[in-house]
């Protein structure tokens, strides 16, 4: 429900604030008193399209802000909980703890479930630049123009005679006849179901024709794996054997060298010995002594020529060696190139590859489960779609005769409402079903019923909604309903049945209307008078009249116009006397 609109420095307004009630509203005032003003502005905080010629001629921003208190498990929290605002948390106000904790953690359906009784609130506010830029928020938080007018569509309907919400799109007549027959998203799950399983066989079919013509490819390339076997860490393994063997061939070459460098012609030990040798008689003592050094120095080389050879030995054992490795390494990583992967994911290409060939094997049967699972879903769908269909045509026909019998009191007893419900070509069926849904109309008797935009004119649309929400008022979950001149081309008796039903279908809601008749002001429970007035500059006002004298003088000035005359009064006296 609306609790307040706030406006500043929209058009002729300065600053104004209206506190709004529950019950039948009403907002009088001569032509040009500024009463669009209001609308105006309520649909710019509701995310309406901002127009730079509401800014107040002379004023930095106009800003508007509506106030509304409604349920914790309001529509509204749903999309402020699917916009990814960062938790929808900072949008309550009341209880003791909100709904949805900043980080997300706290589900929607718990929310819902601790909150469902607490009423919140919402407030919706727009600035605009003389530009033409425009920023919105909710509850002080910056949102987008789109998702401002998203929430608002859940808060309030508008229905003027020129913007008649639900009529002249003919898209919404589904929308309004499943909300009363209770059947709004009852077949969704079933065509998601059907959709999922069609999708599924129709890429299952796409990769079976795929697969079938790579058949050979595939073949050959699983016997190439096979012949590979690559294991699991293999290319790993192998690159550490050869950081080994290029570390082994380096160690013998210096092996080989030293061995070289120690023995036969090379061996100086052996060399020098030699020479002295033919020496030794004139050496002496000394000579011996050099030549035994020499000999322990011969033994330790053949220790060390040994323990060469033995460990040349070592190294020259086993099966390993550069060129196996390098030519392991080259089909492993030729193969990996080949298919597109690591060489540690072969093993699992291999696996692929074959579950590719063994689906093609049994590609039929797969197919056929598949189809069989697209029909069944499809079945459950059509099942359960006929089923919606028979109860929209049971509602239709009720809602088609409580229209009927709304109609001849709103001067169209001659007009005829028809629910015209077709069955879609499957191409069309949808999430809301296989039925297209149109509210006709006949205005003449004789006439073939046709759609409201060619029929009707904008003052017979309006009574048309109206008729339309009285008999769905029980079904019908907006709160806040606001009608633009509804009484446009009518009065007397025609007026006051509209003020009847405005009345009626004010029950347990809120009613806004904007009225040049008396008979509906009559009817209103709060009442408000717009006035254009000033001295240095014209401003709209508006001044709630909460005395039964101010009411009597509005209403006696809508009978009389300019010049109030008591038999104006008297006849005021008897239309509030009616409303009450």
């Amino acid at each position: 429900m609306l609790l307040s609109l706030t406006i500043w420095n929209v058009v002729l307004i300065d600053k104004l604030v209206l506190e709004v009630h529950s019950g039948l509203c009403a907002l009088t005032g001569e032509t040009g008193a500024g009463k669009s003003i209001l609308l105006d502005s309520l649909g710019l905080a509701l995310g309406a399209r901002a127009e730079a010629r509401l800014v107040r001629r002379g004023a930095d921003q106009a800003i508007v802000s509506a106030e509304f208190q409604v349920s914790a498990d309001h529509p509204a929290f749903i999309i402020l909980h699917n916009s990814n605002l960062g938790g929808v948390g900072i949008f309550f106000s009341s209880g003791e703890r909100p709904v949805f904790s900043k980080d997300g953690s706290a589900s929607l359906e718990e929310g819902v479930a601790r909150k469902r009784e607490a009423i919140e609130t919402l407030i919706l506010r727009r600035t605009l630049s003389p530009d033409g830029r425009s920023r919105a928020f909710i509850n002080d938080q910056p949102v987008s123009a789109g998702l401002l007018r998203q929430v608002g569509e859940t808060l309030v309907e508008i229905h003027g005679q020129f913007d008649m919400q639900g009529l002249l799109d003919a898209a919404t007549h589904g929308r309004m006849l499943d909300e009363y027959a209770g059947t709004g998203g009852a077949l969704e799950e079933h065509w998601s179901a059907w959709k999922s399983a069609d999708e599924s066989l129709r890429a299952l079919k796409a990769h079976t024709q795929q697969t079938r013509a790579d058949e050979a490819y595939l073949r050959a390339a699983l016997e190439d794996l096979d012949g590979v076997q690559a294991q699991p860490g293999e290319e790993a393994r192998l690159a550490g054997l050869r950081e080994g063997l290029i570390h082994k061939e380096q160690a013998l070459e210096a092996l080989n060298a030293a061995h070289y460098a120690l023995t036969g012609e090379h061996d100086p030990v052996r060399k020098a010995q030699a020479l002295l040798s033919r020496s030794m008689a004139r050496l002496g003592r000394r000579g011996e002594e050099i030549m035994d050094a020499l000999e322990r120095a011969n033994v330790e080389i053949q220790e060390a020529t040994g323990a060469i050879n033995g460990l040349s030995a070592n190294l020259e054992e086993g099966d390993d060696n550069l060129v196996s490795i390098d030519d392991r390494l080259h089909l492993l990583r030729a193969q990996a190139r080949k298919h597109g992967c690591t060489v540690e994911e072969l093993p699992d290409m291999r696996e692929k590859i074959a579950a590719q060939l063994n689906a093609i094997e049994h590609a039929d049967e797969l197919l056929a489960a598949a189809m069989k699972e697209a029909e069944k879903t499809r079945a459950s769908y059509v099942q359960a779609a006929r089923a919606v269909s028979d109860s929209r045509r049971k509602a239709a026909k009720k809602l088609d005769a409580l229209v009927q019998k709304e109609l001849p009191p709103l001067k169209l007893d001659k007009a005829q409402f028809v629910t015209d419900i077709q069955e879609f070509p499957e191409s069309e069926w949808g999430p809301s079903g296989i039925d297209r849904m149109r509210f006709l109309v006949a205005t003449n008797p004789g006439a073939e019923p046709g759609p409201l935009n060619k029929i009707a004119s904008g003052g017979e649309m309006a009574r048309f909604m109206l008729a339309l929400k009285v008999s769905m008022a029980e079904a019908d979950s907006a709160q806040t309903l606001i009608f633009d001149e509804v009484d446009a081309g009518v009065g007397g008796a025609v007026a006051d049945a509209v003020g009847e039903r405005l009345a009626r279908l004010a029950q347990g809601r809120q009613v806004l209307v904007v009225t040049h008749a008396p008979q509906i002001a009559a009817r209103a429970d709060h009442h408000w008078i717009v006035r254009k007035g000033g001295i240095k500059e014209v401003i709209t006002t508006i001044e709630p009249l909460e005395s039964a004298q101010a009411r009597r003088e509005e209403i006696a000035r809508m009978l009389a116009g300019a010049t109030v005359t008591e038999e104006a009064r008297a006849a005021a006296d008897r239309l509030l006397e009616t409303g009450t």
